[in-house]
């Protein structure tokens, strides 16, 4: 049977980036049934203002996986953002983000091949927030003066949670994820000298699901020092489960020691449902120009052919994108020597490259 796929294009680059992406998928030899569902700038007008209508989610959870293209986040007021509503909408627990090194890749590192796995409900992205001034900003100042904590007048407050149940399945995710890929190590990241009762908790819970894994090698990390550790020797690390917003910024600069956001996938997966997409945005100056990497996004669709359990087409799919970025000849211009290199080629033709690839394996 095919497996039924949403395919959301986006907005900006993005509906390039999934027109070369589907075009990939359905060369790998694995059937894929695609409902096209549109989200994002281009259809808030017909939605009051809302970039993520309410069937495009009920479409998700049909088909239990999707596969995303960037999509705009509007600047200011309004929407906050159609990847936190997917989550929040979806409770998209983990996510994961692959950075791993391709030959042929202009980075300072090499042979660098990291998960970065990222509880993504809670912690200071959960949306908690009171604005400064307002009435729940006053009151909520009052109540913390009241049991000894020190807060100024003029305060916009964060509320960071991290609770037992978010942080067990994001752990026992991890573990499973590690094993289910061969992976060796899983290292949790936190700041618990610091934060004893939010990071504390995130620690003491890792450590109790880590006793239930023995087979894989456990090991904790402050989130500083791993920061340094990784621009240092990032080979020392394997599989890294973070809080939210750590995991945001490390995953960036993971992302930096393999080249960029240009080639990094991301997998936000639930327990009834999985959204794949790039990390990188939506490039909207570049709109229609034919011009952007879609590797990312190809690569998206190679985690989701994981999750879909059709192991042996991911194979093939990312050897067929490696090979392509080795020879570095049909490649785009961010991938190139220079950056106004005239051999550099489009997005359509990348995912021609990518095909012809497979072919010749077929």
């Amino acid at each position: 049977m095919a497996h039924r796929v949403t395919l959301i294009p986006g907005d900006g680059t993005g509906p390039e980036l999934a027109e070369a992406t589907r075009r990939v998928l359905d060369a790998g030899g694995v059937e894929l049934d695609w409902d096209i569902q549109q989200a994002g700038s281009d259809v808030m007008d017909q939605h009051g203002g809302n970039p993520l209508p309410d069937h495009v989610v009920e479409a998700i959870k049909d088909c239990g996986v999707a596969l995303k293209g960037p999509i705009t986040t509007p600047v200011g007021g309004g929407f906050r953002s159609v990847n936190v509503a997917l989550r929040k909408g979806l409770d998209l627990y983990a996510q994961v983000r692959p950075c791993k090194s391709y030959p042929g890749v202009r980075s300072r590192y090499e042979n660098v091949d990291l998960v970065i796995v990222r509880e993504a409900t809670e912690d200071l992205y959960a949306g908690i927030e009171y604005e400064v001034g307002s009435d729940e900003a006053r009151e909520l100042t009052e109540w913390i003066r009241a049991h000894g904590g020190t807060l100024r007048d003029e305060a916009g407050i964060s509320i960071k949670p991290i609770s037992v149940e978010g942080t067990r399945r994001v752990h026992e995710f991890a573990f499973d994820y590690a094993r289910r890929l061969g992976r060796r190590k899983v290292t949790t990241v936190h700041k618990a000298n610091i934060m004893k009762f939010s990071d504390g908790l995130w620690l003491q819970v890792a450590r109790e699901v880590a006793e239930q894994n023995p087979d894989i090698e456990f090991e904790d990390r402050i989130v500083d020092n791993l920061c340094m550790q990784l621009v240092q020797r990032p080979e020392e690390y394997d599989v890294l489960v973070l809080p939210n917003l750590y995991g945001d910024i490390v995953s960036d600069l993971a992302a930096g020691l393999t080249g960029g956001l240009g080639l990094a996938p991301g997998g936000n997966i639930g327990t009834e449902a999985a959204v794949f997409e790039p990390t990188h945005g939506s490039a909207p100056k570049y709109t229609g120009q034919n011009k952007v990497n879609p590797m990312a996004m190809m690569l998206s669709g190679m985690l989701m052919l994981r999750h879909l359990g059709e192991e042996a087409a991911a194979d093939r799919l990312e050897t067929a994108i490696a090979e392509v970025i080795a020879e570095g000849k049909s490649v785009t211009y961010d991938m190139k020597p220079s950056r106004d290199d005239p051999t550099a080629v489009g997005t359509s033709d990348v995912a021609d490259a990518v095909i012809e690839k497979l072919g010749v394996r077929v």
